[in-house]
């Protein structure tokens, strides 16, 4: 037998569209200077009270204060609960980031454990990423794992791989 395709359209969808659709995004913030090095302010060294957002009651919000208070036990903690994940997630994390703006914090940590690029996607938001880079906080971003890396990761001022290198650093 024989066939004959007579294609008419040809479209990205699933997953190429949307890897398509990031870098898209990707360079048009990098464009804009929003991943710049020259922007990154440094974290102190010793904060006096660290404000964390995260999933309430997550592995990331334990690793979190285990090892922040671990290593400096005066630190005072401020919890910013959040979804962080899901077509809410990047409204919350917004929401929080600007509630951090008011309050009295020298570091920011955004976490969130490891997950598929569809659970890290709250991450790649532009919302979320120009949030993150207006952000008058120093803010340290541990998102995912070692080979997670979002687009928030790129506006933060100090990128780690895991929540416990957020405590450390």
């Amino acid at each position: 037998g024989q066939y004959q395709f007579v294609v008419r359209e040809i479209a990205l969808f699933g997953l190429g569209k949307k890897l398509l659709e990031l870098e898209q995004l990707k360079k048009k913030l990098m464009a804009e200077g929003l991943f710049d090095a020259s922007r990154k302010r440094k974290i102190k060294t010793i904060p006096s009270t660290i404000g964390i957002i995260t999933g309430d009651g997550s592995a990331a919000l334990k690793d979190l204060q285990k090892n922040i208070h671990r290593r400096f036990p005066l630190v005072k903690l401020i919890i910013l609960p959040s979804l962080v994940q899901g077509e809410a997630a990047p409204k919350a994390i917004i929401a929080n980031i600007v509630k951090a703006q008011t309050l009295a914090i020298d570091t920011l940590i955004i976490a969130r454990g490891g997950g598929s690029n569809e659970d890290l996607s709250a991450f790649n938001d532009e919302g979320v990423v120009r949030a993150i880079a207006s952000s008058r906080i120093p803010t340290v971003t541990a998102i995912g794992h070692e080979i997670d890396m979002t687009l928030s990761d790129y506006a933060s001022d100090l990128r780690v791989s895991t929540p416990t290198g957020a405590s450390e650093a």
